[in-house]
């Protein structure tokens, strides 16, 4: 089965799993300014991971292709965040 029909998939993981990271790192009360810089490495090394793995979920043919996706679905992810915040705080009025 050849796994690189699914690139968007594994981007669409990547931005779930830094999701999650960033809700472990609200969780410890850290600073919330350190939550994108957290998901954008967090991205960079699984972008870095399914590349040399050889994974091939990935859109990207070279390690700085699968680390730019990588930190870009990181970051996704908090906008993803914000987007459900502004939402919300929307539907509140």
């Amino acid at each position: 089965m050849d796994l690189k029909a699914f690139g968007l998939v594994g981007v669409g993981a990547i931005t779930v799993i830094c999701y999650l990271g960033g809700l472990a790192v609200k969780a410890a009360r850290l600073d919330s300014r350190l939550i994108p810089v957290f998901c954008g490495t967090l991205g960079l090394a699984l972008g870095l991971a399914c590349y040399f793995c050889r994974l091939g979920i990935l859109p990207a043919g070279d390690p700085v292709t699968a680390a730019a996706v990588g930190i870009v679905s990181g970051l996704a992810a908090t906008g993803a965040d914000q987007v459900k915040k502004q939402l919300l705080k929307d539907s509140q009025l």
